[in-house]
């Protein structure tokens, strides 16, 4: 079982639904900054505990625990980052779904941070569309509520999502996850590349920064480097790695 202790601070919403009954871990994945050449964030995604992919453990979330899943990811990311050391931004996905009251959702984060001596401002919370929003305005005042406590928020899987344009209508994030199904031979196409041209150019109308995930070649690198896009992540830099992380910038093919 996941340790539920820290999720004792939690909403009343969330301590009513039933204790989740599958175990599960973290392994963190970096994301590259090529313009001061650091690692900006590490990425924490679900796994097994013995490496199982991230569709076997979603597989198991419902209606009735999605809830305890989101507040148990959150524990078990910063519990991990801090045992690991990890310095910089780690980057949480959260259900936006599972958060019934954003100011009360967010205690159990916040104590558990406390409790591992994890500073807030390293936390980087991305909204998954792994299930449809029914609330805009639900996401709006959840979004709203994290950048006011000091929170950077990210809009994942950017093109390939329920929303896409209609999310950046309705807030602006401080990042956009551009979708791998854009990236993936970007260089040979020239489609991809007006699409990813034009988001570019809107996130510089909008002040919001670009990363591009699920870069695998330097092909597509190089490509994307010309876009002027500075943040990264996917294979060609590091596989998400289970309990341990990567601190060294590899520009070398994994």
């Amino acid at each position: 079982m996941v340790d539920q202790k820290p999720l004792e601070v939690g909403c009343a919403g969330c301590l009513s639904t039933p204790e989740l009954t599958f175990d599960f871990t973290m392994a963190f994945q970096p994301i590259v900054n090529l313009g001061n050449r650091t690692i900006f964030a590490q990425e924490a995604l679900v796994r097994g505990l013995n490496n199982e992919s991230a569709a076997s453990i979603l597989g198991q979330v419902t209606d009735e625990n999605r809830y305890r899943f989101d507040q148990a990811c959150r524990v078990r990311a910063i519990q991990l980052a801090a045992e690991l050391g990890i310095q910089s931004m780690v980057s949480i996905n959260f259900l936006p779904n599972a958060v019934y009251q954003p100011e009360l959702c967010i205690r159990t984060t916040i104590e558990t941070a406390k409790q591992c001596h994890f500073p807030l401002d390293q936390i980087l919370f991305e909204l998954t569309e792994v299930e449809k929003v029914k609330d805009y305005a639900h996401v709006r005042a959840i979004t709203d509520y994290y950048k006011k406590l000091g929170f950077k928020t990210a809009l994942d899987d950017f093109g390939a999502g329920y929303s896409g344009l209609n999310f950046l209508a309705d807030f602006q994030p401080d990042f956009i996850k551009l979708d791998m199904a854009l990236i993936r031979n970007i260089d040979q196409d020239k489609g991809r590349q007006a699409i990813v041209r034009g988001i570019i150019q809107v996130c510089r109308e909008l002040a919001i920064e670009p990363i591009a995930e699920g870069v695998e070649t330097g092909a597509e690198l190089d490509l994307l480097k010309q876009m002027d896009i500075q943040l990264f992540q996917g294979y060609y830099f590091a596989k998400p790695s289970l309990r341990s992380v990567i601190t060294d910038l590899n520009l070398s093919p994994c």
